[in-house]
C-alpha cells in the first residue's frame, strides 16, 4: 500500500492533513508559487504532528537556479528545521540548462546530514532524468518527487513507470501533482508506487471584496481539505 504525503501551506491545512489521515506531511508556504520555505511559527506547530514532517527549503519563487547567497540562506533554513525536530527537508537546485546543480546540492545535502532528504520536482526540468536519478542516489537522497516531466502525474505515468524501473531499490520515486481520489487507484494499478503526494486542496473564497480589489489576494485560495485527504487515503487503501 502506498504512503500518502500531503502538502500543506498553513496552520488550518496542517490540521486538516492530520485529521484526514495523512501518513506524512510536506510543509511549505505559498503553494500558489510552487511552495516556499515555511515560517518558524508553522514549523513549530508542525513539530507536534503525529506523523513525520518534511519541510520545503526554497528561499524564493521563480526557478531553482540558486546563487551562493541563496544556498547559504537555505543552509540556515535547514539548521532551523533540524532544531525544530522535523523529520527532513525537501529541496533541489538546477543549472540554467535544467540539469541538477551537483555542487549546490552537495552543499545542501551536507547541511541536511541525518535528516530525511527529498529531491523535489527540479527533476522534472532535467534533459536526462536517468542522470538526475543517478546524481540523487550518489548524493544520498531518500526519494524523488516527480510528475514524470509532465504537467501532472497521470499525464506523466509512462515516464514515471520508466523512472521506477531505472531507480529500482536505489531510491524511492514518489509521484505527485494532480493526484486525486478519482485517479489515484488507476495510477497505482499501473505503477508499483510506494509513495504518492497531493495537496488534497479545495478552493476557499477570499473574505471581503476590498482585499481582492487592493491586490492583497485573489478571489480564492487553495487549502487542504480533511474530507479530500480521507477520500484519497481510502482510495489508496481500497476501503469503501
Amino acid at each position: 500500500m502506498a504512503l500518502l504525503e500531503v502538502c500543506v501551506a498553513d496552520a488550518d491545512s496542517l490540521a486538516a492533513a492530520i485529521a484526514g489521515g495523512a501518513d506524512r506531511i510536506e510543509l511549505c508556504s505559498a503553494l500558489e508559487l510552487g511552495g516556499l520555505t515555511p515560517g518558524p511559527g508553522l514549523i513549530a506547530l508542525a513539530a507536534h504532528a503525529p506523523m513525520p514532517v518534511m519541510a520545503m527549503v526554497r528561499p524564493r519563487s521563480g526557478d531553482f537556479v540558486f546563487s551562493r547567497a541563496d544556498v547559504e540562506a537555505m543552509r540556515g533554513d535547514i539548521e532551523a528545521i533540524r532544531a525544530a525536530g522535523l523529520a527532513g527537508v525537501v529541496l533541489g537546485a538546477s543549472k540554467p540548462d535544467g540539469r541538477l546543480d551537483a555542487e549546490m546540492l552537495k552543499l545542501l545535502v551536507e547541511a541536511g546530514s541525518g535528516l530525511s532528504l527529498t529531491l523535489h520536482r527540479a527533476i522534472d526540468l532535467v534533459p536526462d532524468w536517468r542522470a538526475g536519478i543517478d546524481l540523487a542516489v550518489e548524493l544520498g537522497f531518500d526519494r524523488i518527487l516527480t510528475s514524470g516531466g509532465a504537467a501532472n502525474a497521470p499525464a506523466g505515468r509512462d515516464a514515471i513507470a520508466d523512472m521506477l524501473t531505472y531507480a529500482g531499490e536505489r531510491i524511492t520515486i514518489m509521484a505527485g501533482s494532480g493526484i486525486t481520489p478519482a485517479n489515484v487507484a488507476d495510477l497505482l494499478a499501473g505503477l508499483p508506487l510506494k509513495e504518492v503526494h497531493s495537496s488534497c486542496a479545495a478552493a476557499v473564497p477570499t473574505a471581503g471584496e476590498k482585499a481582492v480589489a487592493l491586490g492583497f489576494a485573489g478571489p480564492a485560495r487553495r487549502q487542504t481539505n480533511t474530507e479530500i485527504v480521507a477520500a484519497l487515503k481510502r482510495a489508496i487503501t481500497g476501503d469503501s
